[in-house]
């Protein structure tokens, strides 16, 4: 951040446009606190869709090589596109008749379209090579809803739209002929975003609202389980996953527990240099108007879950900054009983060592509900 001549800020997405920024400040001068008003607002600006799972079934089933997981991948039909299909892993040998706390575990964007669930769970075949390296990459070399199932957990992991089993199939991207494969495909669909968030706005909603209405949908399947306890449910994700955690949260208005990792940051300090690295799922243009990105995220609080948010201080994704005053913002707005933030060094991820910090702070959480 530099100042300009006039002495006055610099932001270096908005570079010689920066006094923008100023100009444009009575538009959001009526952001709104925490709250079921915000909540009705924000659905209604982002356009969240009003989603169910359908037609629900499943697909096949498999216990994993260690003996210590029961698994099955299902599929439903949210009423447009190809059906989704998602993992549902809990641990082997619980009792039936006592019902085990629910986690929806939502995979990144990660820049990686070609899979969704396979990044963060296996499959009866392990994971692939794809899976693998996005595993190594950003999750410490492990299926970390695998191992949150293996703690005493019901969780799902299902594909949102625009990933994996929702993903657009190549031949409908134009100038994608010979993208039809894995980092081929992701190199076309990262940049076709920003059509889908085109033709989004033109029906009403946005890349945030059919995310948000495809996750409720998938949280909605997963306390329809006889095997969960429906008032005993959380959700937690990396990055993207976290934008979506922080959606959840705030929408479902029945969590428990929302668990957040390497993504918060205040909407105004993304403005130097940061905005161009995120999706538009974390971005929909009619939301920083009547809310910050912290406010969205404190609903969940004001609707009865409990929040935890883990920071990276070399993620090179957000200002330290934004993150910082993220913090300030869910702490005074949610209170010690309501909010945790933990901070970590190292750069953007959820490795091994943040998962069993949220997983010791989620079993925590969802037991207190008993």
């Amino acid at each position: 951040m530099e100042l300009l001549g006039n002495g006055k800020r610099d932001y270096r997405d908005l570079g010689i446009f920066s006094e923008l920024v100023e100009l444009t400040a009575p538009r959001r001068a009526g952001r709104m606190a925490p709250g079921p008003e915000l909540v009705a607002a924000a659905r209604e600006a982002i356009g969240v869709l009003d989603l169910a799972p359908g037609d629900a079934r499943v697909e096949r089933s498999w216990t994993s090589a260690d003996g210590e997981l029961v698994g099955e991948e299902v599929s439903w039909s949210v009423g447009f596109g190809p059906r989704t299909r998602a993992y549902l892993l809990r641990p082997a040998g619980a009792d039936p008749a006592e019902p085990l706390p629910g986690v929806v575990a939502l995979h990144c964007h990660g820049g990686h379209k070609w899979q969704g669930k396979e990044k963060i769970a296996n499959g009866p075949d392990g994971p692939d090579g794809y899976a693998a390296a996005c595993q190594e990459e950003l999750y410490g070399g492990r299926a970390w809803a695998d191992e949150l199932a293996r703690r005493g957990h019901v969780v799902l992991a299902h594909d949102t739209f625009l990933w994996g089993s929702r993903r657009i199939p190549a031949d409908q991207i134009p100038g994608a002929e010979g993208h039809a494969a894995e980092r081929a495909y992701d190199s076309v669909a990262n940049p076709y975003e920003h059509v889908v968030s085109k033709w989004c706005g033109l029906l009403g909603t946005s890349v945030a609202g059919v995310v948000a209405g495809e996750d409720l949908a998938a949280a909605a399947y997963l306390r329809s389980r006889p095997e969960v306890d429906g008032s005993r449910i959380g959700c937690a994700g990396l990055s993207g996953g976290g934008c979506r955690s922080a959606m959840l949260g705030a929408f479902d208005g029945g969590m428990a527990a929302v668990a957040i990792s390497a993504m918060m940051s205040t909407y105004d300090e993304l403005l130097d240099g940061f905005a161009v690295k995120h999706t538009w799922m974390f971005q929909p243009a009619a939301l920083s108007p009547i809310a910050e990105w912290p406010a969205l995220t404190a609903c969940a609080v004001s609707a009865g879950a409990g929040l935890l948010v883990q920071y990276a201080r070399g993620d090179a994704l957000f200002p330290e900054r934004g993150m910082a005053a993220a913090d300030a913002t869910l702490a005074a707005a949610c209170g010690e009983d309501g909010y945790q933030g933990q901070w970590f060094e190292g750069p953007h991820r959820f490795d091994v060592a943040m998962q069993e910090a949220a997983f010791s702070w989620l079993r925590g959480r969802l037991a207190a509900r008993q």
